[in-house]
Formats: structure tokens, sequence, C-alpha cells
């Protein structure tokens, strides 16, 4: 072969090599956020299920007005995606965390207001 030839050769496997690994980060970016976007997802709908909870009469097995007593349902703790529990609880607010299945640093609280509106989201590991 000769200098010319060994040279092409040299360039094309460097921008094949080049291709993979942007291709391998875009997948990575991607998957994060997939499971970012889902844990929002579930998060809402835990939001929205602890403000049905608390505006639920007591005597129905709601809150009565409050959070004091909510807990995640065993069936909801869990899914492909995340943990969830509750990390901080008071009459008129309530504090969500999540910790990803995938990476244990990735992990998103969120406070759920007195109006059930969810806010105060904060960010941890690769979600930030």
């Amino acid at each position: 072969m000769g200098q010319q030839q060994l040279l092409f050769l040299i360039i094309g496997v460097i921008i094949v090599g080049i291709a993979i690994a942007v291709g391998i980060t875009i997948v990575n970016a991607q998957t994060i956020a997939t499971s970012r976007d889902s844990i929002i997802n579930d998060l809402n709908h835990l939001a929205s299920y602890a403000y049905q909870y608390k505006m639920r009469l007591r005597s129905m097995g709601g809150g009565g007005g409050e959070y004091t007593e909510f807990s995640i349902p065993l069936k909801l703790k869990s899914s492909e995606d995340a943990v969830y529990s509750v990390a901080q609880v008071q009459a008129n607010s309530l504090k969500l965390l999540a910790v990803s299945s995938e990476n244990s640093s990735n992990t998103v609280v969120v406070t759920v207001g007195s109006n059930g509106k969810v806010q105060d989201w904060k960010w941890g590991g690769d979600f930030e």
C-alpha cells in the first residue's frame, strides 16, 4: 500500500471511531432523558393521589384536609424507573423522593403544596 492509502485508512478508522463515540453518548443521554420524563410523570401521579387523600374525609380513609398520615400505596412505591418514598410530611405540604433504579445518585425531590400543585423540583445526579 502506498502512503496515501494508509493515510486514508487511518483517517477512516478515526472517523468511524468518533461516530461510534458520539452515537453512544447520544443513546446514553436519551436513556437518561426518558427515565427522567417517566419519573416526572410518576411523581405528578403520586402528587395527584396525595391531594385526593388530603381532600377525602377521615371517615372515608382520607386525611381530612391534611397530608399528615399520607403514605404511598405499596403498588405505587416502585416502578421500572424509580423507587418512590415520602421524604417529609407536614399538614399542608408533602415532599416526595424518587431514586432512579438505574443509578441511585439520580434523584428527584418535589414538594406537593396545599393546593395539590407540584413545586420546588430538585434534581440530583445525571438529572441535573
